[in-house]
């Protein structure tokens, strides 16, 4: 753990920090006990969101059969878009209005808890969808009071989106990804049953082990709570507040985890012991990132996934183009982290030391070349493409990328040191090939 000199206090900056966290119950079985949490929610008629592969699976039975015990009225949306689309969640909207419910269930991945959130938030308190969006691609309101209850059951171990209050779409008029972030879009409660993961295709296990990598890593490494500067009124502190000491924890606990298990649970369908690991590694990063924000990566990323135009990832539908969120993360991170090591390098070593990468007798200066060859190393062993020309973009696409990731003012924002357009550029460039 970097010592605490990490933490000093920047002139104006803020010396608070928040801890926000839903609650949680962990552990093999659980999604058996959602109705009885549903009931002690006081809810009666829910809409469980899922999608349509997931509503044929043993997982949605055991939830709906819980339910339905419990005495609970269940509707059920399967129309869930993986990876989703402004028109998706006017959509998942348009049926949790009319449906009247009184609190959502949200079974599946990333995609489908985010899908879930959207709809309670603009059914709860209608608006234009760039209301709520991220300024400066939307106006960035705040959320006008709670919504209603939200039971989120993960089914890969990447997103965390059962932690956080954010939710990601791809706005497809703009070109890009951006999404909602508020406190209040945080589910109620996260059900995480690591028996969920037991019979995903390996190529996404690998997409989202490498989203818990890079939540962790870029919290870990994102600028520190205290050279932000102090907000006008303490409700208005961001959640993505940059690192912390309660984000560090998990940080680090996540990584370990991530470098132990990730290419395990990859090779091994049947290594319960490493997709369990990931599952928990995924929660605590989930945790950490919900409070301090992740940056550079996650912003390049947004724009590397919405600018796609062929690639289509294996153990994933294949109807249209699309670029794993965890894929379009991670194909950027070496290149990243190469650039921001010299802002903090001894977290940059740590994290690389957790990853599994050997940083005996490194000095400040090897930093940033350790973490992304340990990156890379990885990479190539869960088969996932050769950066950015790999999920095939070339130099002549830069211009458009770096106009896309630099929509993302608040991931920007968040990274170790100062950011520029051109620094981006650069970024893209260098992250186009590793090997």
């Amino acid at each position: 753990m970097a010592c605490c000199h990490h933490y000093a206090l920047a002139e104006g900056g803020d010396a608070v920090f928040s801890v926000d966290i839903s609650a949680i119950t962990f552990g093999p079985g659980c999604l058996a006990e959602i109705g009885d949490h549903a009931r002690n929610l006081g809810l009666k008629r829910i809409a469980l969101f899922t999608d349509s592969r997931l509503a044929a699976l043993e997982h949605f039975d055991i939830v709906r059969r819980s339910l339905a015990q419990a005495g609970v009225d269940v509707a059920v949306y399967q129309d869930v878009k993986v990876e989703p689309t402004d028109a998706s969640f006017a959509e998942a909207t348009r049926f949790a209005a009319e449906g009247r419910f009184d609190g959502y269930v949200s079974l599946g991945g990333g995609s489908v808890i985010d899908t879930a959130k959207a709809a309670n938030l603009y059914s709860t308190y209608p608006a234009e969808l760039a209301a709520y969006v991220n300024a400066p691609l939307g106006e960035g309101r705040a959320v006008p009071g709670p919504l209603k209850p939200h039971i989120a059951c993960p089914t890969t171990s990447g997103t965390g989106a059962e932690c956080t209050g954010i939710s990601i779409f791809d706005w497809v008029a703009r070109g890009v990804k951006t999404g909602i972030v508020s406190r209040r879009l945080r589910p109620t409660l996260a059900l995480i049953d690591p028996t969920t993961t037991y019979t995903l295709p390996a190529s996404v296990v690998a997409a989202s082990g490498f989203d818990v990598l890079s939540h962790a890593l870029e919290s870990y490494t994102a600028l520190p709570h205290t050279c932000r500067a102090r907000p006008e009124r303490p409700s208005q502190r961001p959640m993505s507040q940059g690192a912390n000491p309660w984000s560090d924890f998990g940080c680090e606990k996540a990584l370990q985890l991530t470098g132990a298990y990730l290419e395990r649970a990859v090779r091994d369908a049947a290594d319960r012991e490493a997709r369990d690991g990931m599952m928990w590694a995924a929660t605590l990063a989930g945790i950490a990132f919900g409070n301090a924000g992740v940056h550079l990566p996650h912003g390049m990323a947004y724009a590397v996934a919405g600018g796609v135009r062929e690639f289509r990832a294996p153990g994933y539908p294949q109807d249209e183009p699309m670029v794993p969120h965890g894929m379009s993360v991670i194909v950027n991170s070496p290149a990243v982290f190469r650039f921001t090591a010299d802002a903090c390098p001894d977290r940059h070593l740590d994290a690389a030391r957790w990853l599994g990468a050997e940083t005996g007798g490194a000095a400040s200066a090897d930093a940033g070349e350790i973490v992304a060859q340990r990156l890379i190393e990885l990479m190539r062993r869960a088969d996932i493409p050769n950066g950015v020309g790999g999920v095939g973009y070339g130099e002549s696409d830069i211009d458009t990328l770096t106009a896309g990731a630099w929509a993302q003012q608040r991931l920007v924002r968040n990274a170790p040191k100062p950011v520029e357009a051109t620094h981006l550029s650069e970024l893209f460039r260098a992250a186009m090939r590793y090997w």
